[in-house]
């Protein structure tokens, strides 16, 4: 079963980086856990381009699915875990094809390396929970920082890490967040020595190949909506570089609070929604717009709106052939404000 899932979430992962040398995924060995924590082969990939030609120490390289990637780039890799059920398990994935990695039983708190730059990616689950504060994460976020401090370092977080927080334990770096398949992968911190000196936060779409920072302008304007709206991908959300994305491709945003864009045209490879009516939001109101247009698939998405798209959906009663998508917006502050509905027509 777990093989299965490999596969699927994979790809090519275990299978595409190792072909060449006849390993796949139903020939790797993996525990549930362990499958959950793995990253996925694009990210993973995208990760060890960033370390091309450097000598890297996977400290927590569990059942080996990032040293797959990392051998493929790095100049020298090895790998470590406090697990020794995982690094046996690690010895027989790697050894399915491609050079052996040198592989030990080492607590990532306790550096067993010098000069080679540091991996870690902390277990940010118990059983079936998550642990939302970095300080939870096994190891610490803030034991690993301190133990790390004068290393280059890469560390994986939680795509939902507080930024806040990163700060108050000292952390200076980057912070990549990752996207792939439409959802954010994780946060990842890069130590000062391994990040531009003028990028604290970055946003990677790999599904466009596509890089925004917060070393890039920002001048986006504010205005009403244009011909589109643009949801932006969620890594930019998440780094909070909206205004930077929307500078680059022209777009300004609906409300200098929310983050959506509108423009003219759409940014290349993205999904938009061409605006065919906007009116003051009531569900009685809406309810007619959609009913006039023979609506029976909506779309919902909403952004500065207490509104549950599902429970509104079942209220509007639709009927009808045609698929919109409705953008709900609370546009303005304070008094001032107002709920607004866009109806549109998706572009995918």
């Amino acid at each position: 079963m777990l093989r299965r899932k490999a596969a699927a979430k994979f790809g090519p992962a275990v299978r595409g980086a190792e072909a060449a040398h006849g390993a796949e995924a139903a020939q790797w060995l993996f525990t549930d856990e362990a499958l959950q924590q793995a990253t996925a082969r694009p990210v993973a990939e995208h990760r060890a381009r960033r370390l091309a030609g450097a000598t890297v120490h996977d400290a927590t390289c569990s059942i080996g699915t990032e040293l797959a990637a990392l051998r493929n780039w790095a100049d020298f890799v090895v790998g470590s875990d406090i697990d020794p059920v995982r690094l046996a398990m690690a010895g027989h994935n790697l050894g399915l094809g491609g050079a052996l990695v040198p592989l030990c039983r080492a607590d990532a708190l306790r550096p067993i390396t010098a000069g080679a730059v540091v991996v870690v990616d902390p277990a940010r689950r118990s059983g079936s929970r998550r642990r939302f504060d970095p300080r939870a994460y096994v190891p610490p976020l803030d034991r690993l920082l301190e133990v790390l401090h004068a290393r280059d370092y890469v560390v994986k977080c939680a795509p939902g890490v507080d930024f806040a927080v990163l700060r108050q334990l000292g952390f200076e770096g980057e912070v990549e967040v990752t996207s792939l398949a439409g959802s954010v992968r994780e946060a990842c911190l890069w130590s000062r020595g391994l990040a531009d000196t003028k990028v604290r936060r970055r946003a990677t779409m790999l599904d466009t190949a596509e890089q925004i920072t917060d070393a890039d302008p920002d001048s986006c304007g504010v205005g009403p909506a244009g011909r589109w709206i643009v949801d932006p991908d969620g890594a930019v959300v998440r780094a909070g570089l909206v205004r930077h994305y929307g500078t680059r491709h022209g777009l300004w945003q609906l409300d200098p609070d929310i983050a959506y864009l509108s423009g003219d045209r759409l940014p290349e490879g993205v999904r938009g929604f061409e605006v065919l009516e906007e009116l003051a939001f009531s569900e009685r109101s809406l309810r007619q717009v959609l009913s006039a247009r023979s609506v029976g698939a909506l779309e919902i998405l909403v952004r500065g709106l207490d509104l549950d798209p599902d429970a509104l959906r079942s209220r509007l009663r639709l009927r009808g052939s045609t698929h919109l998508t409705v953008v709900l917006i609370r546009l303005g502050s304070g008094a001032a404000s107002r709920a607004t509905a866009f109806v549109c027509r998706p572009s995918r």
